[in-house]
């Protein structure tokens, strides 16, 4: 039987501002990635999302991103690898505060937008990311884009990957992610979003290259917290892969 891990990304309101439905998410998912104040989040919305994850029963990671409130995140920055790699402990230290008070284990650090994006390509911004997780708990598991260089440096420093999914993103014949300047990048159909939810759990990201053709393993599922109506294509992608014989089962 396959098994696959739902994942979120949460708690990116900040003060007065709320963004998506955190506690509607937390139904049909079995981890969150949660803001860490950088890109999204502030130390009220870190610690409301790690108790309302410890009250589903929902596995905590941290979502670092870059300096970019404005952008959320979703903005390339020109970060020497010696900064990503500090800005990134910071990150995780400051969730693992709240972690600790709450009595509620860290479990996993996934990069957002921008950063997951560039590190996806980048092997100097990969193993930054990779030494910040390591140098803080060799325990964490890293969550970055199938096949990407992420995945290939944690593997490397020793760590436990995740290669990651997007039910609601389209793809290219690389396997990368469409980028979201494209309309189409986004695919907002629930039952779409579910079908390939199914085919990502069952035979993983289709990758082609002239007339080669593979598949990269995925271990997590990506449902983006700010997109509109994120639970109702929550709730048809878990239903989907219930009903599809697929184990949910966290990292």
């Amino acid at each position: 039987m396959a098994t696959i891990d739902i994942n979120a990304d949460l708690g990116e309101s900040f003060g007065t501002y709320s963004l998506g439905n955190d506690s509607a998410l937390m139904s049909y998912i079995t981890s969150c990635n949660i803001a860490c104040g950088f890109h999204a989040g502030d130390p009220r919305v870190m610690q409301v999302t790690v108790r309302l994850a410890k009250k589903h029963n929902v596995q905590v990671g941290a979502h670092p991103g870059y300096p970019d409130l404005q952008g959320f995140g979703r903005r390339r920055m020109d970060m020497a690898p010696e900064e990503v790699e500090t800005m990134v402990l910071y990150q995780i230290g400051a969730l693992a505060a709240f972690c600790r008070v709450e009595q509620v284990d860290l479990r996993h650090v996934k990069p957002h937008g921008a950063l997951y994006n560039q590190a996806a390509k980048d092997p100097r911004l990969a193993i930054a990311i990779t030494r910040a997780v390591a140098r803080f708990s060799k325990s964490l598991v890293l969550v970055g884009l199938a096949g990407s260089a992420l995945v290939a440096a944690g593997k490397e420093s020793g760590l436990q990957v995740a290669g990651e999914g997007f039910p609601e993103r389209t793809y290219e014949t690389d396997g990368s992610l469409r980028s979201r300047q494209y309309p189409d990048a986004l695919i907002t159909d629930p039952a779409a979003a579910a079908a390939q939810a199914l085919e990502l759990a069952r035979e993983g990201v289709a990758i082609r290259s002239g007339k080669q053709f593979q598949r990269l393993a995925v271990e997590t599922l990506c449902i983006h917290g700010d997109s509109p109506h994120a639970e109702v294509t929550a709730a048809a992608v878990y239903r989907a892969l219930e009903e599809g014989g697929v184990e949910l089962r966290a990292l």
